[in-house]
């Protein structure tokens, strides 16, 4: 039996979101799938790039903010 894997569950398995019992039959279709253990591992390659990246500004950046947002209270 050919089991196809969405891939929505490609990515609930990359951030061990499955229940077990879906988590060992993907496993097992990685085993035997090279397409999917492509499509698998360009996901995992891809978290971990985004798990890189800077979320929060830098501090130059929040000083022109608030150098910016004190040109409105002076005016005030």
């Amino acid at each position: 039996m050919i089991k196809t894997f969405t891939q929505e569950k490609l990515l609930r398995y990359v951030y061990n979101e499955l229940p077990a019992d879906e988590q060992a039959g993907l496993e097992q279709a990685l085993t035997h799938d090279a397409e999917l253990a492509g499509q698998c591992a360009d996901l995992l390659l891809a978290q971990r790039v985004l798990d890189g990246v800077r979320t929060t500004p830098s501090t130059g950046t929040t000083q022109s903010i608030l150098q910016y947002s004190r040109t409105f209270l002076a005016a005030s």
